[in-house]
C-alpha cells in the first residue's frame, strides 16, 4: 500500500492498479487541487475543500463515488460511512475502509471528538487513522489527537497542520502527543506486517503539491 498526501484532507491510497481518493479538492476550492485517476472517491463533506470527485476522474478511470453514510463495496473494497458532526453545521462522513486486509479510517472534516460508542464499534479494529488538524469549523488539533489515539490504531497520520514552530495546529498536535521533531515523508509504503506491534505511532506526510 502506498499512501500519498495531496494537501487539505486529500489522500491517495494505492495498491497495484487500484486507487482510492479520500476527499479530493474541488477546482472551486481555494486550496490547491490535484487530478489523478481513482477507482473510488470518498467525499466526507459537501464543500469544495472535500468534494472534488471530478478530479478523481482521469483517462479511463471514472471513480465510484461515495458521498455519505452507509455501507458500500466496490473493487473488492469494503467501506462504512459514519455520520458525524461536520464544520459549521454541515454533515461529515467518517469512512472506515478495508483494503487488502488493512483497515483505515479517514475522519474527514470532523467537528467534534464525540463519536457514539456504537459508531466506533462499527468502524472495526483500526490500523491507520487520517485526522485533519485545521480548517474552518474543524476539531481543534489537541482534541484531534485525543480522538485519533482513542481508536488505538497502529499509525496516526495528521493532515493539514502547517509547519512546526509557527503557532500552527501542528504545534498543538505535537504538544498533545508529546512529540518534538517530526520527520516528514514524501509518501508512506506499508504492508500489513509493518503494522504489527505499533501503537498510535505518528507518521507525518509532506504534501506533494
Amino acid at each position: 500500500m502506498i499512501i500519498t498526501y495531496y494537501g487539505a484532507a486529500s489522500v491517495k491510497v494505492q495498491i497495484g492498479d487500484t486507487v482510492l481518493a479520500f476527499n479530493p479538492v474541488s477546482k472551486e476550492s481555494k486550496q490547491k487541487a490535484s487530478r489523478f485517476g481513482a477507482n473510488i472517491a470518498l467525499i466526507s463533506v459537501n464543500h469544495p475543500d472535500y468534494n472534488g470527485s471530478e478530479n478523481a476522474a482521469f483517462g479511463d478511470k471514472q471513480p465510484f463515488v461515495v458521498d455519505g453514510p452507509g455501507e458500500y463495496e466496490s473493487s473488492g473494497i469494503f467501506i462504512k460511512g459514519i455520520k458525524t458532526d461536520g464544520p459549521n453545521g454541515l454533515i461529515n462522513t467518517a469512512y472506515s475502509v478495508l483494503f487488502e486486509n488493512i483497515r483505515m479510517v479517514h475522519l474527514g472534516g470532523i467537528g467534534s471528538k464525540e463519536i457514539a460508542a456504537e459508531a466506533k464499534e462499527a468502524m472495526g479494529s483500526i490500523d491507520i487513522v487520517f485526522v485533519p488538524l485545521s480548517g474552518e469549523g474543524i476539531l481543534p488539533a489537541d482534541e484531534a489527537y485525543d480522538l485519533a489515539s482513542s481508536f488505538e490504531p497502529a499509525f496516526i497520520i495528521p493532515l493539514h497542520g502547517g509547519e512546526k514552530g509557527k503557532g500552527t495546529p501542528l504545534d498543538k498536535f505535537l504538544e498533545e502527543a508529546g512529540e518534538d521533531a517530526p520527520e516528514f515523508l514524501d509518501k508512506l509504503t506499508v504492508k500489513k506486517k509493518d503494522l504489527e506491534g505499533k501503537e498510535s505511532e505518528i507518521v507525518f506526510l509532506s504534501s506533494v503539491l
